[in-house]
Order: structure tokens, then sequence, then C-alpha cells
């Protein structure tokens, strides 16, 4: 495979990446070619063909809808029996529980299931596990009490593909269960049960990029089917719950393209109508201080519905993104926005922690391929996010443990692209060395034993080693385009706009801002370098680097001010006084060697 381009010679950056274009030959001629019939700006068109769009698909590209992009919602395996099942609730007005897991996806899948049902009057109610003392997924003693409780359908959303047991005791019990879910397959699959999930073996669909609200969606789409059918009842209108798809395809990370692309661009614009109680009052809480963004959905609204299964009352969130009363909304948005600044304070103690006892710098590339981290104190609602803080400034996958004065541990792990998480686990499992766990590529949890983390650690290191540093050794940065800090306008951003939203699987174009002066650079908020670039001919551009104060990238930026250097990052806008401005956010840097 030929080695691509490298951008301005830059062989290794500040943060050991090599900056190459994303563009080839190929796709710099798709990008012409979509610049010059559609009339596209060159940057657009730029960002477009450097994320597989064709001169054909350019237009719909463009304006992405859900009517071009979902396919038949029966394409899913045994999707139509799981409506059918439904349908046949609603017309006989039976008791229904839904069974959902304690993250933004699970809430607003369970928000999603719960919406129809009130619609058609069907008496129903949402049970989400307590984090600490249930665990994740479906258990024998909840789905009993569901049945005992007078459920005739149980729902399992976000959950319940790797719960046959759990299942098993509900029908026991006397419930019909159905699941609708989207992670991967750990064993066999529940008896007698069906099961809509595009991650099936079995499954055709092509869907198993869907978060699990986008595959409730395609649920209710043909329940309203069937039901348009053989009823006088009116239909919901389902694109008004798109606020609530878009936030779960957001902050599950799962890639924002092809129909989850349209599920967000179509579910902000439902969003910032605020015609869903909870997530305006989310919005108030938050103080939002500019339009609603798919940032606000992933670092402002979602944090604050996953504290209340971290560390409150897991169905909180899932309970106010049902309610239709603003007064009742803002009392529960109001008691998560507390629970998040208890997240807050106990995250930052937590990530102390385990940098302390690391023993070697997780910034400077030392230590093992994948980081271990456990603590007897920690909060296991909290595990998962220091795996991820722990991730970004390592590099590499990342796992922390909390163990209970039983030492038995629960985990959280946060990979890296190239480093398959959740095969890594299951394997683990049936080595006998984790005794439960499963989870995404990029994600996964875990319940282990004190005594087995030796064989844990050992286990990562033979399984990653070669391919973490293979990964490290040629990390790349990939390169939309140059530009100057005066060419930098809210016009270009509104432009670049037009080919988002970006987040995973559609990255945010990187731009580089090169021969800038580093006029000044100073620490702001919790560790944020802050810093003004000048160009040449004198015009600047604000920009900062977040979380960059003791890394390389940050050390570097201190020692370089008053010098000229190369920068590289994504633009946004910066709403500040009721003023919008241009900024960067600063991802890597470099020395300049010709000037």
């Amino acid at each position: 495979m030929q080695q691509r381009k490298t951008f301005l010679d830059i062989s290794q950056s500040v943060t050991l990446h090599r900056w190459v274009e994303r563009l080839d030959m190929r796709s710099g001629n798709a990008a012409l070619a979509m610049s010059q019939k559609y009339n596209i700006p060159d940057l657009v068109a730029r960002i477009m063909a450097g994320r597989g769009v064709t001169e054909d698909g350019a237009l719909d590209y463009l304006n992405p809808t859900i009517k071009n992009l979902m396919p038949d919602p029966r394409g899913i395996t045994e999707l139509p029996s799981v409506a059918a099942r439904i349908v046949l609730a609603i017309e006989k007005r039976q008791p229904v529980a839904i069974f959902g897991d304690y993250d933004v996806d699970g809430a607003c899948s369970s928000a999603l299931v719960s919406k129809l049902l009130m619609h058609f009057d069907v008496p129903h109610e949402i049970y989400i596990p307590d984090r600490i003392f249930e665990g994740y997924g479906p258990n024998p003693t909840a789905m009993e009490e569901l049945a005992a409780r007078g459920a005739k359908l149980i729902i399992t959303v976000d959950c319940g593909t790797n719960s046959a047991v759990a299942i098993a005791a509900g029908r026991a019990a006397g419930a019909e269960v159905i699941v609708i879910d989207h992670h991967q397959v750990g064993g066999a699959l529940p008896d007698g049960t069906p099961v809509a999930n595009p991650n099936r073996e079995d499954d055709l669909s092509d869907l198993g990029n869907l978060c699990a609200a986008g595959v409730v969606f395609m649920v209710l789409v043909e329940v309203t089917r069937l039901l348009r059918g053989n009823s006088a009842k009116q239909m919901p209108d389902l694109l008004n719950w798109l606020d609530l798809v878009a936030l779960a395809t957001v902050c599950d990370v799962v890639p924002l393209t092809g129909l989850n692309r349209a599920f967000v661009v179509k579910g902000l614009q439902v969003a910032r109508k605020f015609g869903n109680a909870g997530i305006a009052a989310l919005a108030r809480v938050s103080r939002l201080g500019e339009p609603l963004n798919i940032y606000h959905f992933g670092f402002m609204l979602g944090p604050r519905i996953n504290a209340g299964g971290r560390i409150g009352d897991a169905a909180l969130g899932a309970k106010l993104l049902t309610l239709t009363d603003e007064g009742e909304a803002q009392a529960i948005a109001e008691k998560l926005d507390m629970l998040n600044g208890e997240r807050q304070a106990m995250e930052q103690v937590m990530l102390a922690e385990a940098e302390t006892v690391m023993g070697f710098d997780l910034a400077g590339g030392g230590g093992p391929p994948v980081i271990v981290a456990a603590n007897e104190k920690w909060h296991p609602g909290i595990v998962g996010l220091i795996a991820a803080r722990l991730k970004e400034k390592a590099r590499r996958p990342a796992f922390a443990i909390a163990f209970n004065p039983n030492g038995v541990g629960t985990g959280s792990g946060r990979s890296i692209q190239g480093v398959d998480l959740g095969r890594l686990v299951r394997d683990a499992v049936a080595a006998g060395i984790v005794v439960k766990g499963g989870g995404h590529a990029m994600a996964a949890g875990i319940t282990i034993e004190k005594a087995r983390m030796g064989d844990f650690r050992a286990f990562l290191e033979s399984q990653t080693s070669a391919t973490v540093e293979a990964l490290h050794a040629n990390a790349e940065l990939d390169i939309d385009g140059a530009l100057s800090a005066g060419a930098a306008t809210l016009n270009l951003i509104e432009q670049m706009e037009s080919a988002g939203p970006y987040g995973s699987g559609n990255p945010a174009p990187m731009l580089v801002l090169p021969s800038h002066r580093l006029a000044h650079a100073r620490i702001v908020g919790k560790g944020h370098v802050s810093m003004t670039l000048t160009a040449l001919d004198k015009s600047s551009i604000q920009a900062i680097a977040f979380r960059a104060e003791g890394t390389p990238l940050g050390d570097f930026l201190y020692q370089q001010v008053g010098n000229i250097i190369h920068v590289a990052g994504t633009l946004s806008v910066n709403h500040f006084n009721g003023r919008r401005t241009v900024q960067m956010r600063v991802v890597d840097a470099s020395l300049v060697s010709r000037f």
C-alpha cells in the first residue's frame, strides 16, 4: 500500500504523529469535480471527498433525509416479530414493562417506547436497574418482579441480547419478553424470544452501527405501519421524537454516517424547538449560551442524564425524557445537574489517584499497551469516565476497576481505533480470567476478582502489545487543508457545517495554521491552554488546547511562546457575552523546519 503524502514535511509532531494529506489523487479529483459541478466551496468539497462522498452523492449528502437513507425496518432479523408483539399489546392494552439500560441510549430508548405506549394509552412502567446493585442488563429477580406486578410483556431496550437466564426467568414468571438491542452477541440468544438486533450474526441489514434508540425507532416505524393498516386510531408523528434518537446517537458515540447522520441532522432540528420538556429543562440547567448542537448533547445534556445512573437514581433520566409537565421536568433536571456536579468532583479525585499510582508517565509513552487502574475506594459508577480520561492521556486502551470489600471488581474499558476491546473481554471471559463482561469494539465492561488482576494484565499485554506498538509507531493525523488566521471566518465555519455534524465516523475537519507566531499562552479553567496565534499578515485567531497542561503538547506551547510554529486543530464558534468569534481547538503542533 502506497504511503500517503506527508503534510508540511511533518514526519513527527509534538504528539508523535505524522501529518498526512487526507486526500489522495483520486479523492482530490472528486473534490474538484464536486466543487465545479455543484458550486460547492472548495474546502467543503475537500472535506466531503475525504469522507468518501462521491460526485453523484454530493447533493444528497448535503441534505440527508430519513426518507432516502432509512431502509425497510423489516430487513432487521426478527424485527417484524418484535413489532407485531408490541401491536398486540397496544390493541389489547396489555400491561407492559420497559427494561432499559442506565445510560443515555438506554434512557432515550426507554422514553421512545414509553411515548408510543402513552400515545395509545397502554399501561406501562419503565424499569432501569441500579448500576451498583444489579449491574448491566436484565437480572432474574427484576424480571420476576415485573411479571409479578402484572406485566404481560417485557420489552428490553439497549440490553437483553446476552441475558438468556434472566429472560427465561421472566418468561417462567408469566411474562412474554421481546428484545430491542444493538450490542454484540456474546453467546446463545435467549430461547423463544424475538431479538431485534442488527448485530446478530444472522442479520443482513447492515445497520450494526445504529445505537439502541436508532433500532427502537426502526421498530416504531414498523409498529405504526402495522397499526395504520388495521386501526382507526391516529398515529404519532415519529419524526417529532427524533430529538431522542439524535441525543442517543451522539452520546453512544456511534458513527455519524449514513442513517445515523440523518437522525442527528433532523433530530437537532426537532431538539432546537424544545418540544421535549426534559430536553428543554436540561438545556436550562446547563445554561447554554448558544444554539443547541451536538457538543451540548455529548458534553452537557448527556452527562447530566448519565449522572443519575452513575451515582443517583438510575431511572431519573428516562423519566425526565418522557415528561410533558415543565415544572416536574425542571425539578428532575435540577437534581440531575446537582448529581452531575458531585460526579465531576468524584471524577477529579479518582483520576488524580489513578495517575499517582501508575508509576510511569502516561502522556510520555511509557507503560503497558493497555492501562489497568484499580482501587478499593472508587465509585463503580465513575470508572468508565476514568478509563476514558486515561485512554485520552496515554493514547492506548485503558480499564478502570472499582473493587468492593469482597474483592470483586466492577470495571469499564475504553479503547482506541484498531483495538477491539469487546472481543478482548469476551476472550478473557472464555479463558476464565474475567467473571463476566462484554461490550463494543471501543468500550467494554467487566466483572473480575482481585486475585485474577495479574492474569488479566498479562492477558491484555500478550494480546495487544504488538498491535498498540504498531499503532503508535504509525500514528498519523489526517489533514483536510491549511489556512491563515485571517481566513478562519464565521462564514467558513458555516460552510463547513453543511458537511456535518461531525463526530465518530465523520471527524471534524482537521486544519493547519502553518507558520503562525504563538503570541502568548496561559492556563485557563481546568488545565486548558489558551493562546493567540498570529499570521504573517498580522491577522490573529484565539485558540485553546483542552486539558493540555502537563502534556507534551502543553509543555511545547509554553516553550514556544514568541516563536513561529505549525498548529493543527478544528475550528468552532465561541459564544461569549453575546459575541460570536472564531476559535481553534489545537490538538497538535510542530516546529517549523524551514522558515
